[in-house]
């Protein structure tokens, strides 16, 4: 068993709680005080709770089920890798805590919490490559953590929902990781027009820059590529003449900071934004802008074959060109991916805080990536998967309203007479066994503040069983999204009292769940 090395420090704050942990901001103690840790969240990290997490949850479920549905196999697996198998991630193998979390294992090996899901997944095929049916296909969902600077809307741990062929080469799986992208898009409330896969290969992108001269090993050349590819890959931020300047001299942004371009001349640059500016309505339309600039060597000829074999898929599976387009600015990973390239980009608009229209943009992606698992089997393995940041889409959808969030609160049975907990506990059973969420108030407060409490929880109803409707074998059930409207619809007490019958009913006990199901199913009526 792997026992982690815990500084001597850090044993002294678990055994003795009191003793303040040494990196902790603090206040000087005084001989009255105990050390109080101050309650702070971490930078870059979230606390959910209730309906958003129910939520987002929700959309990782609805996506691996279409994913399971098109016959790939769920697998969960670590959140530690060891950091050697993470590859690109890690520019410093002495202390690999760059763009990962990682920590040293009592054999000093480096273990790092997972960056993705996709490395795990190289890791895990190449252990049991033998044992596997090829292709394999695998979905998953789960955290992922990135030691980065957080920002607004930037995470150091959010989810992502994956799912990967490895095994095969053929362009008719990368057609169909697509085709699945967009069918779990419209399960999730998506329609057309809200959404589109912009779809390309790097070898197109490599058959261009080959054609002039951004090609070979030599630090000049590897550098003006490198600039080059990240020109393209602001397309859509900068427009046509802010890629031109950086594909040539550079440019300069509104705030005077200069970004040196790539220096390149002026018919080469002219070649590359032909490219990118290829795309037309239709992905048939595309290939055929495309087809004089890429039929020129043998890699145009193959991403010309590749983008074409993934048209023939995606048509016939009725996926249509507002779904998935050809985009040859695409680039999505300078070095990770090794043929087709895609990104899922919602096309909502929503208002921000400061009255701007924004749109979300990207929440996922993927493409062929037939390197990876090589790495470890020193053989070709073909790869290729989509991930969808689950976190992000989430955050989209609701401030959107492109899903409506109903989640609501379980059913809260006040507890008026606290010598008749039990009578409460089985009228929760009752309840649960009908399949409704129902809990009882275990609180120390009276009436009022219980009613508060059923209104924090988002309870549905509430139910109201003192003394005196125990004596006559009866419960009150009170519709507390009934009580919400009323109390903002009234304009004075008679209008309050004239529309309280619908708001609190008595009914028998024993018509305790067919009453509560009833208002339920009258608010499901009226959301």
């Amino acid at each position: 068993m792997h026992v982690l090395r815990v500084p001597v420090a850090v044993r002294q704050a678990i055994v003795y709680p009191c003793t303040p942990f040494p990196y902790c901001k603090r206040a000087p103690m005084t001989d009255t005080d105990s050390f109080r840790p101050k309650a702070r969240r971490p930078r870059g990290f979230a606390d959910r709770r209730g309906a958003p997490l129910a939520h987002e949850r929700a959309i990782a479920e609805t996506v691996l089920g279409v994913y399971q549905a098109w016959g790939f196999e769920r697998l969960d697996t670590s959140a530690f890798e060891y950091a050697d198998a993470l590859g690109k991630f890690l520019p410093d193998q002495d202390r690999p805590n760059e763009g990962v979390f990682a920590i040293q294992d009592d054999d000093e090996q480096w273990m790092a919490l997972r960056y993705d899901l996709t490395a795990p997944l190289a890791r895990f095929v190449a252990e049991h490559y033998e044992a596997l049916p090829k292709p394999y296909r695998r979905c998953a969902a789960g955290p992922v953590w990135r030691n980065e600077k957080p920002g607004p809307g930037r995470f150091r741990e959010f989810w992502q929902c994956d799912a990967d062929t490895v095994g095969s080469a053929s362009p008719a799986a990368d057609a169909e990781i697509i085709a699945m992208g967009v069918e779990a898009f419209t399960k999730l409330g998506l329609g057309e027009g809200a959404f589109t896969f912009k779809i390309s290969t790097r070898l197109a992108l490599d058959s261009v820059l080959e054609g002039i001269g951004l090609s070979g090993d030599t630090q000049g050349i590897a550098r003006a590529r490198l600039t080059a590819l990240r020109a393209i890959d602001k397309m859509d931020r900068l427009g046509t003449a802010g890629v031109r300047l950086l594909l040539g001299p550079g440019r300069r942004d509104d705030s005077g900071d200069f970004t040196a371009g790539a220096g390149l001349e002026a018919e080469a640059i002219d070649r590359i934004i032909g490219f990118i500016e290829a795309g037309a309505g239709s992905r048939a339309a595309t290939l055929n802008n495309l087809s004089p600039m890429l039929d020129r060597n043998a890699k145009g000829a193959q991403a010309l074959a590749e983008l074409t074999a993934i048209d023939a898929v995606l048509s016939r599976l009725g996926v249509t060109a507002i779904a998935a387009q050809f985009e040859p600015a695409v680039v999505r990973g300078l070095e990770y991916y090794t043929g087709a390239v895609f990104e899922a980009e919602l096309l909502t608009t929503v208002t921000d805080e400061a009255g701007q229209t924004v749109r979300f943009g990207s929440v996922g992606g993927g493409g062929r990536y037939d390197d990876l698992v090589s790495r470890f089997k020193g053989q070709p393995i073909p790869a290729t998967g989509i991930s969808v940041g689950v976190s992000r889409l989430a955050a989209a959808l609701a401030a959107s309203n492109a899903k409506e969030d109903k989640a609501r609160g379980p059913v809260v049975i006040l507890a008026f007479d606290q010598a008749e907990l039990g009578t409460y506990f089985a009228m929760a059973a009752e309840l649960r066994a009908a399949g409704l969420p129902t809990e009882v108030y275990l609180g120390g407060s009276g009436p009022k503040a219980q009613f508060k409490y059923a209104d924090k929880r988002a309870a549905p109803v509430a139910v109201i069983c003192g003394g005196d409707e125990m004596a006559r074998g009866e419960v009150s059930l009170k519709d507390l999204q009934a009580g919400a409207l009323v109390g903002t619809s009234a304009s004075d007490r008679e209008a309050y009292q004239a529309a309280r019958g619908d708001v609190q009913v008595t009914v028998p006990r024993a018509a305790l769940v067919d009453a509560v199901k009833a208002i339920l199913a009258r608010q499901g009526a009226t959301e």
